[in-house]
């Protein structure tokens, strides 16, 4: 299994590679998968739900606010990069389970 991507940027944002499973029992970040962190919301796939439940469980998990993680690339797609703001990539690395 592949190391998790998560990339620092010059901006001092981070770039983390996600697989989203929408409609799950409930909300939960499940490990790696891949090259990508698995991630369960229970929200469905329409108008953006699963993307805004994606966003807050894991602003939650890294301790920054809701409007500090949002969706970079694949907002349509299973498989997203997400922009976290306002946490170090060793910080995001511990908070998430991926040291």
């Amino acid at each position: 299994m592949g190391a998790v991507s998560l990339r620092s940027q010059a901006d001092g944002s981070l770039l983390l590679a996600v697989k989203a499973v929408p409609g799950a029992s409930r909300d939960r970040i499940v490990g790696p998968h891949g090259d990508a962190l698995k991630v369960s919301v229970a929200a469905p796939p329409e108008a953006g739900k699963a993307n805004a439940a994606l966003c807050r469980l894991l602003a939650a998990a890294l301790g920054v606010p809701p409007r500090s993680v949002t969706v970079h690339a694949g907002g349509g797609s299973p498989r997203k990069v997400l922009r976290l703001v306002g946490v170090s990539e060793p910080e995001a690395r511990r908070r998430l389970g991926l040291e």
